[in-house]
């Protein structure tokens, strides 16, 4: 009788899971096929390497997909060394109990909450106005590394604690100084949870809209050095949708294009760092 009951809720479990799983992946693939039903038709190379005409109801996105990348790439060049280095700083020099590690990760927890259009007001407050970079790609990656950094930094300092504490143990009998130790021995380890950041944060970085509308700018220009200002593909998206009458069909192109740029980003970062721990353990 008792194994019965078990056994049934077990299978009742076990059903949930399934099913929370297949609503999630049930709306994914609606909203993917949406996308693909209105916008494949005027996908093209022309399109892509294009600029705008008319309000961005025809042509391409060309000087739109430069300027989206060139703010993810200010954005990840900034936000990965200090990220890095803060949550090595948190996991293997600081402790639970201390008062300074305590306050960081809380600050870390409530950033991570913001809403990004206070992102935006603080870009431009800071970026453009204090800093005197302007309405630029340069401010707008800057803003982006400020709300990428949190996740970034919990993601790799829990990947940094998950590492066994014998692993530093062992390390530290064999005579391995605290670098090499993070290098060849932790790092690697912490590989998952990095990983985990990078994701999250590109992804969000490169879907994001209200803190780029204050910092980067509506220019669709092609930018010629990260002081232009530059329009990314989410401001496109949603100048098109909202205050372009006409605008929906490039619009739904344009949001085909980002999706498949984030399918990308994921898979190829996925793809490196598997690659990467092969190769370590081949040399292993």
């Amino acid at each position: 009788m008792y194994s019965a009951l078990v056994n049934k809720k077990e299978w009742f479990s076990t059903l949930v899971v399934w099913m929370a799983a297949a609503l999630v992946t049930a709306a994914f693939l609606w909203l993917l096929g949406d996308i693909i039903r209105y916008g494949f038709g005027q996908l093209s190379w022309q399109f892509l390497t294009t600029p705008p005409r008319n309000a961005g109801r025809e042509g391409g996105i060309g000087p739109i997909l430069v300027s989206t990348g060139l703010i993810l790439f200010v954005c990840l060049v900034v936000a990965i060394p200090i990220g890095l280095g803060t949550a090595i700083l948190l996991a293997e020099f600081t402790t639970e109990e201390k008062n300074f590690g305590r306050l960081i990760r809380r600050s870390l927890d409530v950033l991570a909450g913001v809403p990004s259009i206070v992102f935006g007001l603080f870009g431009s407050a800071f970026f453009c106005n204090i800093l005197g970079f302007g309405f630029s790609i340069l401010s707008g990656g800057l803003t982006l590394a400020c709300m990428v950094l949190p996740i970034l930094i919990r993601s790799t300092e829990v990947g940094l604690r998950s590492v066994p504490s014998d692993y530093r143990l062992s390390a530290a009998a064999l005579g391995l100084s605290p670098i090499a130790t993070l290098r060849q021995i932790l790092l690697p380890a912490a590989i998952p949870g990095l990983l985990v950041g990078l994701i999250l944060g590109s992804g969000r970085a490169i879907a994001e809209t209200a803190a780029l509308i204050f910092t980067s700018g509506y220019v669709d220009r092609m930018p010629t050095s990260f002081l232009d200002s530059g329009r990314a593909l989410s401001i496109h998206i949603f100048d098109l949708s909202m205050n372009i009458p006409g605008g929906n069909k490039t619009a739904y192109s344009s949001a085909l294009v980002l999706m498949v740029l984030i399918l990308l980003m994921n898979g190829i970062t996925s793809w490196l760092a598997m690659r990467w721990q092969q190769a370590r353990i081949s040399l292993v």
